[in-house]
């Protein structure tokens, strides 16, 4: 189980008071400014970011707990792993989680023995457990953002396969044949 304290807060980091929700739930609407931005694009691993908003709905669930539902969507800019030119990709994931707080019986049951939740969680994940009255509901966008994020993203027309177009591989290559070389001499 993750302990969200431990974790660094995130550049969007937005708590919601979950204490006195409104019976129908509550809108919530993140939008990076320019510093977030670019915390966003270091963290990930990207080379910068046009903007990060996230539409969130935050309700209650069952007794205690907390719904959190909506949409995150960015444009990123990211380098093509094969020829490290700048890659714009516009990124649209739904978010959705589901929080217990730390004393609630059902937390404290255990997901397999409380059995009911199981069906009421959409999605393999079990509800995270919170404590206090305030949810973190802007790490939660970014952690579906991040999922969200092609690890190898390359432009469309490139294929993996392609020769090297620029020095800078082929350099890669020869020290790897060096490499290969000197292992096959020694044997």
């Amino acid at each position: 189980m993750k302990h969200h304290h431990e974790q660094p807060t995130s550049p969007v980091s937005f708590n919601v008071n979950v204490a006195r929700l409104p019976q129908k739930g509550m809108p919530v609407v993140i939008e990076a400014n320019e510093k977030q931005l670019a915390a966003l694009a270091e963290e990930h691993g990207l080379l910068s970011m046009k903007n990060f908003r996230a539409e969130l709905h935050v309700g209650s669930w069952k007794r205690n707990g907390v719904k959190v539902s909506g949409v995150v969507a960015a444009d990123i800019v990211q380098a093509c792993v094969v020829t490290l030119e700048p890659l714009d990709t516009h990124i649209e994931e739904e978010v959705s989680g589901l929080f217990l707080p730390e004393d609630s019986k059902l937390g404290r049951l255990g997901f397999e023995g409380g059995g009911e939740i199981m069906l009421d969680a959409e999605g393999p994940d079990s509800p995270e457990i919170f404590s206090g009255d305030t949810i973190d509901v802007g790490a939660l966008a970014e952690e579906f953002f991040g999922l969200a994020i092609d690890p190898y993203p390359r432009k469309g027309d490139v294929a993996l396969e392609a020769p090297a177009s620029d020095a800078g591989e082929e350099v890669v290559e020869t020290e790897l044949q060096r490499k290969l070389r000197s292992l096959i001499d020694k044997s």
